[in-house]
C-alpha cells in the first residue's frame, strides 16, 4: 500500500468559504501533497496559493482525515492522510489553476457550502471549521 500525506486549507473571508471546481464538476477544498522535508502548514499555504491564487493566513490547525483509494495508474491502494488548517483571506480575489485541474474558484456563502461540497470528509472538516469560528450549521 502507498502512503500519501497532504495538507489543505478551509479559507474564510467574512461569511464565505473558498471552494474550487474540478473539471468533473466536483466542488472541493484546496489541498495537495506535502513535499519531502516540507512542514504541514507550509504545504497547506502553498497548495491554497497554487490552486487558487489566494494568499491566506493560517489561524489554527483543524485536524486530519484519513481515507483509502485505488491509484488507477499503479493499480495499488493508497492510504491518504490530509491535514487541514483554518485560514483567513484578506480579500475574495481568487483564480482557479487550470493546470492543477480546476475550472472555477469562488468564495461561497457559508449557508450554501454544505450543499455544494462533494465529499463527506470535507463536509466534516467544514462543519468543524464553522464551529470554531462560531457559525454552527448543525
Amino acid at each position: 500500500m502507498i502512503t500519501e500525506i497532504s495538507s489543505g486549507g478551509v479559507v474564510i473571508f467574512g461569511n464565505a468559504l473558498l471552494l474550487l471546481r474540478k473539471y468533473n464538476g466536483d466542488w472541493v477544498l484546496p489541498k495537495g501533497r506535502v513535499e519531502e522535508g516540507e512542514k504541514l502548514h507550509t504545504a497547506a499555504l502553498r497548495e491554497v496559493y497554487e490552486e487558487s491564487g489566494v494568499k491566506a493566513e493560517i489561524t489554527q490547525y483543524i485536524g486530519r482525515i484519513n481515507y483509502h483509494y485505488r491509484n488507477i495508474k499503479e493499480d495499488k491502494m493508497v492510504s491518504k492522510t490530509v491535514h487541514w488548517y483554518l485560514m483567513k483571506s484578506p480579500n475574495m480575489n481568487c483564480k482557479p489553476e487550470r493546470k492543477e485541474g480546476f475550472i472555477d474558484a469562488k468564495f461561497i456563502h457559508i449557508d450554501r457550502v454544505m450543499d455544494i461540497v462533494r465529499y463527506e470528509d470535507e463536509r466534516r472538516i467544514i462543519k468543524k471549521s464553522l464551529k470554531i469560528i462560531g457559525n454552527d450549521l448543525g
